[in-house]
């Protein structure tokens, strides 16, 4: 019977392990690229952009349409012609049948239509740099979602750690107070230390739930999905400050977005100065029309043929409309311009920033990995001269504090080194 539910705990741990799929953050990156709502979203967008940039959007194709029309009548007639003649007809019917193809064509406005052309060749390109930019958010959440987990569980391991600390130093109270050696509160001190110890790894393990959450949001999977992460964030390396400086104007996606924002403003100035602009049509078309009467002097009549026109329109007022179009679009492309100013100034600000908080980091990363390093060695000896009995619980529980606050701040730094980089990257758009 113990052999069967030995067998039994095997098979539904290796299945709980299997269920619990390891994910690298290459594969959730991957996976956020196919199912991530938001970039989804952002590439309809864009292909809305590509649909509507057509020349007959810009107004150059003509229209063609073909109609027909179709009426019965039936009256009494009464007249009298200007020989005298009197005609008088009761219930006298009538049918009318016609049909005509007419097509439209506008020639020449001016050149707009040419400007309106260009214009969605620009909103075409917004539409995809908009496209990627929000890939490399997207890329930049999942990655700093999946190290945060890392992180969280780094954090898991060194309070489990302490911990498995805690059960030693409680075993070694119940020793001495069994032996007369020390007094009861010190093993109820322990035994306090040991629960509240247990209960932040709870608390720990209920963060790393939800930061798995977050991440299954940004990977479009349910909450509930289930995986496994590195144990480990990966040493950081960011590029050469003067490299990042040369890649920005180019490489960054603000900026090329203002750009083409600036593009399609100077566009539409060029547009509403066009609104004065003489606009030339061409029309023509087929026609069919024939009409049956049931008495009188013309029982059938029949016509078809083909006829051809054009018009002239040329705006000489128009309620100021023209004028107030063409102000408001200076003000817009004004406006686009001040933004890719501010824009240059914040991004240069945030470069420097990342920089100078990477070289901190990296300075405060050397002295917190060997601070952690004698925080547990301390934390080790006290606990040995506690088995000795050569000094009080107090001693140890302090060097247990100093080792999980040392190794939280350790963790949190290769995580805030991790997420400059990616940062710094993200500006370039080499994620």
């Amino acid at each position: 019977m113990k052999r069967i539910f030995l067998l039994l705990n095997i098979v539904l741990a290796t299945g709980t392990l299997c269920a619990q799929q390891s994910l690298t953050l290459e594969q959730a990156i991957d996976l956020a690229l196919k199912k991530n709502f938001d970039i989804l979203v952002a590439r309809n967008d864009a292909d809305i952009s590509k649909i509507n940039n057509t020349p007959g959007n810009a107004g150059m194709l003509p229209t063609i349409s073909v109609n027909g029309s179709g009426s019965y009548a039936y009256n009494d007639v009464n007249q009298k012609l200007s020989s005298g003649t009197i005609n008088k007809y009761s219930g006298q019917s009538t049918t009318v049948i016609g049909a005509n193809t007419e097509l439209e064509w506008k020639l020449y406005d001016g050149g707009k239509m040419f400007i309106t052309k260009r214009k969605l060749n620009e909103l075409q390109s917004l539409g995809e740099i908009q496209y990627t930019s929000r890939i490399l958010g997207v890329t930049y959440d999942v990655i700093d979602a999946y190290y945060d987990i890392v992180r969280q569980k780094q954090t898991l391991a060194s309070l489990e750690e302490v911990i498995r600390y805690n059960k030693q130093r409680v075993a070694i109270a119940q020793t001495s107070y069994n032996s007369g050696l020390v007094a009861k509160t010190e093993l109820l001190q322990a035994k306090i230390d040991l629960n509240v110890a247990t209960e932040n790894a709870i608390s720990q393990k209920y963060i790393i739930s939800e930061a798995q959450k977050t991440l299954n949001g940004l990977l479009g999977q349910e909450a509930t999905a289930k995986f496994e992460v590195s144990d480990s964030i990966p040493p950081s390396s960011v590029p050469d400050k003067n490299e990042i400086l040369l890649k920005l104007e180019a490489s960054n996606t603000d900026i090329r977005e203002l750009k083409k924002q600036i593009d399609i403003a100077d566009l539409t100035l060029k547009e509403a100065r066009k609104g004065s602009s003489p606009i030339v049509n061409l029309s023509g078309g087929y026609n069919f029309s024939q009409t049956h009467n049931s008495e009188g002097s013309t029982l059938r009549n029949r016509t078809n043929g083909l006829q051809v026109g054009g018009s002239l329109s040329i705006p000489l007022y128009t309620g100021g409309e023209t004028k107030r179009k063409t102000s408001v679009a200076k003000m817009e492309l004004l406006t686009a311009q001040y933004d890719l100013d501010h824009a240059r100034l914040q991004l240069n600000i945030e470069l420097e920033n990342a920089y100078t908080d990477y070289e901190n980091q990296l300075k405060i990363l050397e002295i917190e990995s060997e601070n952690n390093l004698l925080a547990k060695e301390n934390m080790e000896i006290c606990l040995h001269r506690l088995e000795l009995g050569q000094t009080i619980s107090l001693e140890l529980h302090q060097a247990q504090e100093n080792y999980v606050q040392s190794s939280t701040r350790l963790i949190g730094i290769k995580y805030n080194l991790k997420m400059q980089e990616t940062k710094l990257k993200q500006l370039v758009s080499s994620l």
